[in-house]
Parts: structure tokens; C-alpha cells; sequence
């Protein structure tokens, strides 16, 4: 045996004694997850309640870092430059890993590249919501109410490329409904605005929703996803309507690309087991989510099958950032 070949056996005899020990050692220090939005959405309170749970388990801090901004992809950038220890964690959600490829040229980090998934963490109901005023009072009297009225009907988003843009333009496609995109800044103004009555319809996240429609001040209309919820039964799909039609927002949980897969099997074992837990489960009640979980594998398979839907959404709607 050469001396090249004594060392190169060494080295994978040690290599393979290190990664048990890699596992049962992770975390050495405070682990950061990153989060590309500002404070108080519903990714934020999903990961400082995933960051508390962990660091008991773990025995380390683990702390969220909000950097929003860029459409996502400043933290994202940020997360894909960080050292592969597993020391730096990323939300990656719908937007970041599944919609921007098909509407940025460039972007400075890649979904697939640059990140190792760990665990599909939760799906989001979105509620289809219209003004009082408006004559309609489900899907089928929008899309009738849209179809005798082409080019009048508006609609909010979060922003061009935000989930309830490009589902509003898969409804739109699905149906040959005509109406026009008044994209906002964020949800707040978005929100404002629809009960203000300056624009008609859009599709929102549960929390707020639930608390304008109880107020009077939105009417719903359906929920987004292909099944019923059990946070609103008696409210309809759109696809009860208009079949195949159904979309979740979701949210997942990646490490830098390279990280040890050791590091990343400890991490989806652990998040498995936290997604069980009662008082977590009563949380991602409250936000309109379901907790969701699996292996790493399940998590890179969705995201491909979701960049492959919203990329035929992208093209057949002409959807553009403005």
C-alpha cells in the first residue's frame, strides 16, 4: 500500500468515526435562523417558536435574525453565503424557493444549489375575501360579476410575486376572467385598502381575515387550498368551483448547501418531534397553518413540484415584478 493510499484510508476511517460524533456534538455554539421577513408575520412567530422549543432541546441558543427585503432575497443571500455547520438555519417559503426563479433573471442565491432542505414546516390557508359592497358572495358571483364586467374588477396583493398575486392570476387563467392587479407594499396597506373599500378582492392570510370578517368589514368568499379547513369547515374551496384549483403558501426549513447530513437528520428529527407538540400545534392553529413535517427528501420533492406549477402560473399569466 502506498503512503497516498494509507492516508487516504485513514482519513475515511476517521471520517466515518466523526460523523456519529458530529451529530451527538451540534450544536457548539448559538444557532441563528434566518428569516427573510420583518418581525410579527406568521414565518417570524413559526420560527421564534421552533427557535424556543430547540434550544431546550438542543442546549444552545437558537435565535431568528430578520432580514427582510428584496423580494426575500436579501436573507436569502445571507443564509446561502453562511458557513455549512448548521449553525445557520433559513426559512425558505414559497416565494424564496419555489415563485422567484420564474420572476427574477438574476438572483444571488440558487434554491437548489445552495441549500440543503431539513423539513417542510408548515402550509398556510389563504382566504378568498371581497369588499361588502360588492355583489357577490361566492366564487361563482365573482366570476360571473368579473365576466360581465372585463377590466373593472381589481384586485390587492402583498406585492408582484407575492402568493396572493399569482394565485389570483391562476384563478384568472383557471376561470378567463379579466381583472386588474393593484399590487401593494406589504400586507398592511393591502389590507387597509380592501376595507376601505378602494379595491374589491384579494386573497389574505387567516389572522387578518378572520378578524375583518367578524368585524363586518370583508365578506369571505372561499378558502385557497384543495380541501376544506378546519379552522372554517363551512366555508368552500375555490376548487369546489373551479376544479383544480387549490394552492397553499408554505414554508420550509433549510441549511447552507454542504452542511453534514448528519447535522441535518439531527435537525429533522427534532423538528419532527416539536411539530407534535400540543402548545405548537394550538399556535399554528392561530395563524391559519398545519403543521406539516417529513424527511428532507419530501421537502426537496414539493419544492420542485411547486416551482414547476408557479412557473406555468408565471407564464401564462404574463405576470411581471412592476
Amino acid at each position: 500500500m502506498t503512503p497516498r493510499m494509507l492516508a487516504a484510508l485513514i482519513a475515511l476511517v476517521l471520517g466515518l468515526g466523526a460523523a456519529p460524533a458530529l451529530a451527538q456534538t451540534y450544536p457548539t455554539k448559538p444557532v441563528r435562523i434566518i428569516v427573510p421577513y420583518p418581525p410579527g408575520g406568521g414565518n417570524d412567530i413559526v420560527a421564534r417558536a421552533l427557535g424556543q422549543k430547540l434550544t431546550e432541546s438542543l442546549g444552545q441558543n437558537v435565535l431568528v435574525e430578520n432580514k427582510p427585503g428584496g423580494g426575500t432575497l436579501i436573507g436569502a443571500e445571507a443564509a446561502a453565503k453562511a458557513p455549512p455547520d448548521g449553525h445557520t438555519l433559513f426559512v425558505g417559503t414559497i416565494a424564496t424557493m419555489a415563485i422567484n426563479p420564474s420572476l427574477y433573471k438574476e438572483m444571488p442565491y440558487h434554491p437548489v444549489k445552495d441549500f440543503a432542505p431539513i423539513i417542510h414546516l408548515v402550509n398556510y390557508h389563504m382566504i378568498l375575501v371581497a369588499h361588502p359592497d360588492l355583489p357577490v358572495k361566492s366564487v361563482a358571483e365573482l366570476i360571473a360579476h368579473a365576466k360581465a364586467n372585463p377590466g373593472k374588477l381589481s384586485y390587492a396583493s402583498f406585492g408582484s410575486g407575492s402568493t396572493p398575486h399569482l394565485g389570483t392570476e391562476l384563478l384568472k387563467t383557471m376561470t378567463g376572467i379579466d381583472m386588474v392587479h393593484i399590487p401593494y407594499k406589504g400586507g398592511a396597506p393591502a389590507i387597509a385598502d380592501l376595507v376601505g373599500g378602494q379595491v374589491p378582492v384579494m386573497f389574505i392570510d387567516t389572522p387578518p381575515a378572520l378578524t375583518h370578517i367578524k368585524a363586518g368589514k370583508m365578506r369571505a368568499l372561499a378558502v385557497s387550498p384543495a380541501q376544506r379547513t378546519a379552522l372554517m369547515p363551512d366555508l368552500p374551496t375555490v376548487g369546489e368551483t373551479v376544479p383544480g384549483f387549490g394552492f397553499t403558501s408554505w414554508a420550509g426549513l433549510y441549511a447552507t448547501a454542504g452542511t453534514p447530513a448528519e447535522v441535518v437528520a439531527k435537525l429533522n428529527g427534532e423538528i419532527n418531534r416539536i411539530l407534535k407538540l400540543p402548545d405548537i400545534h394550538e399556535q399554528l392553529s392561530k395563524l391559519g397553518a398545519d403543521p406539516v413535517g417529513g424527511t428532507p427528501k419530501n421537502l426537496a420533492e414539493w419544492m420542485a413540484a411547486e416551482t414547476v406549477k408557479w412557473a406555468k402560473v408565471v407564464k401564462d399569466s404574463g405576470a411581471k415584478l412592476d
